[in-house]
């Protein structure tokens, strides 16, 4: 997956000591409050001296969180207390891969691995068990020669021998769960992550602390299809590890797949920290952001925008520009504040970050044409055209964010279509979108489309006097982002046209749901229940 996607907020995390030498067990039982320090509970067996086993089990448990620079951090210190501990340098190299990201520092691994010794017969020897040897295997595997797929693929079959040869060894299990999820290239293969799913739930019911146990059942299963078995492992999650922010957070994958949106407010307001004040624009800020749309709290949106966008900048962030501009992007479209002038804000998305410039782009132009002003969203269509991935139709062969690239390109033109009385025209174009953006890897979280290649199908065939068929595209687009409200806004105006009563009540009474705690002055509701009424018998 492409990891512009993926960006992550970092903070240190402790974890109370632990002077077991053989069979390690960490839980915070005793820091106030408890749960300040805890990231879960692993046996870990190694041959580390003493003093090395708390930083050493502090590095696991944070990588098991994805906290990859803290774990790092833990893991040197687990080396400077024993410097002849393979697992130390073993478990710093792999937090330089970041398996569901696709994101991998190849030469900061080979130097980790180099310090414990230059070449890898030499580290095998200071491995003290076989069972350390294959551990360490992993890491060799990973950071080989050959290409990322290859080394990838290696790295998943050293964890599947592992795991075989030691059957009852949680910890060799989860990696191999984690091996699997990496296949890929961060593109999500339904049956490799159904695999990587079974292993990893195995090991949570038999320990329910373990943390990469429940963190990967959530990658697993965190689409619109498989996230209702995931559900479980969301709510075990965050009590697992409420030390590691990423925990927090990843519990919402499943909720967003689900439409829990108080679930996605509550947990994302946890991930990004304590000092709300002092929240900048990123992963966790964004999801939250989203959240508050699908809740219909736009003032709320409003002022996380605003205030994220006065951090823009005083402290350099990886991702914070990309996200900010992806977040505004939400809120125009989501709100539907065409006016509002944090539209014209100069956010500075950097060049590179193709799919924030593009949706950037696509919503000026949408806005624009919402305001009437068709020239220049006329101009814009034509400047996404010249963006990479839109000079010529290069369909499945193109990157997934490229093709992402073009979707929006094409919305904008049928939206165009449109409004300028081409119906036809405008029809044809948003459903080659629409095949397009459903024929792109499948991305978790907030719509990479910001405006999903359905939802406008379905506006546009209702503005054509197309109820039944705007009907079955919010019905699609409803499938791919469950309880989006925009779309049941859709679904329940196309339903009530088209005579179907009975769905567009369920569409008013999910949006009730959605809403319970929205903006006081939100017209939809009030309109749609009128028009519900009207068809009445």
């Amino acid at each position: 997956m492409n990891s512009m996607w993926r960006m992550k907020l970092r903070k240190y995390l402790t974890v109370p000591a632990c002077s077991a030498c053989s069979a390690v067990i960490l839980a915070a039982t005793t820091p106030s409050p408890a749960h300040a320090q805890k990231l879960g509970t692993i046996s870990f067996p190694n041959s580390g001296n003493a003093a090395a086993q708390a930083p050493f089990i502090r590095g696991v448990l944070l990588y098991y969180s994805f906290e990859y620079a803290d774990a790092a951090t833990a893991f040197r210190e687990a080396q400077k207390a024993d410097p002849s501990f393979a697992l130390a340098y073993w478990g710093e190299a792999l937090t330089y891969t970041h398996q569901v990201w696709n994101e991998q520092n190849v030469a900061a691994a080979r130097a980790a691995l180099a310090r414990l010794a230059p070449k890898p017969e030499a580290r095998r020897e200071k491995a003290k068990t076989p069972r350390e040897k294959m551990f360490l295997d992993l890491a060799e595997a990973l950071y080989g020669e050959g290409s990322k797929p290859r080394r990838d693929t290696l790295f998943n079959a050293a964890a599947e021998q592992l795991s075989l040869a030691n059957p009852a060894d949680d910890e060799a299990k989860v990696l191999h769960a984690v091996g699997l999820l990496g296949l890929n290239q961060g593109v999500r293969d339904f049956a490799t992550y159904m695999q990587a799913g079974a292993i990893a739930e195995d090991v949570l019911r038999r320990n329910p602390d373990h943390p990469a146990a429940a963190h990967f059942v959530i990658h697993a299963f965190d689409d619109p299809i498989h996230a209702p078995l995931g559900l479980w492992a969301a709510r075990a999650y965050s009590k697992i590890a409420p030390a590691a922010p990423h925990a927090q957070h990843m519990t919402t994958h499943i909720f967003v797949a689900l439409g829990m949106w108080d679930d996605v407010i509550s947990q994302n307001v946890i991930a990004s920290g304590p000092d709300h004040d002092g929240w900048h624009a990123g992963h966790y800020t964004w999801w939250l952001g989203y959240g508050y749309l699908q809740a219909g709290r736009y003032a709320d949106a409003r002022s996380h925008l605003a205030m994220l966008r006065q951090h823009l900048g005083t402290t350099p962030r990886r991702g914070e520009a990309p996200a900010l501009v992806m977040m505004r992007a939400h809120y125009v479209i989501d709100a539907e504040r065409w006016s509002d002038d944090a539209a014209t804000w100069k956010l500075g998305a950097p060049a590179g970050a193709t799919a924030a410039v593009a949706s950037d782009s696509f919503v000026a132009g949408y806005a624009a044409l919402k305001r009437g002003e068709r020239a220049t969203a006329e101009r814009i269509a034509s400047y996404l055209t010249s963006l990479p991935g839109l000079g010529s139709d290069a369909g499945g062969a193109a990157a997934p964010d490229l093709r992402g690239v073009q979707v929006l390109g094409k919305e904008l033109r049928a939206a165009i279509l449109s409004a300028t009385n081409r119906a036809g025209e405008a029809v044809a174009l948003a459903t080659d979108a629409a095949a397009q953006e459903e024929a792109m890897p499948f991305e978790f979280g907030p719509p990479q489309i910001v405006k999903p290649t359905q939802e406008l199908l379905g506006e546009i065939l209702l503005g054509a006097g197309k109820p039944a068929a705007a009907q079955a595209a919010f019905t699609r687009s409803l499938a791919r982002t469950p309880g989006r409200s925009r779309s049941l806004v859709g679904l329940a105006r196309a339903a009530s046209a088209a005579g179907d009563r009975a769905t567009a009540e369920g569409a008013v009474a999910r949006l009730r749901s959605n809403w319970h705690a929205a903006d006081k002055d939100l017209p939809e509701l009030a309109e749609l229940t009128r028009l519900i009424a009207a068809r009445s018998p």
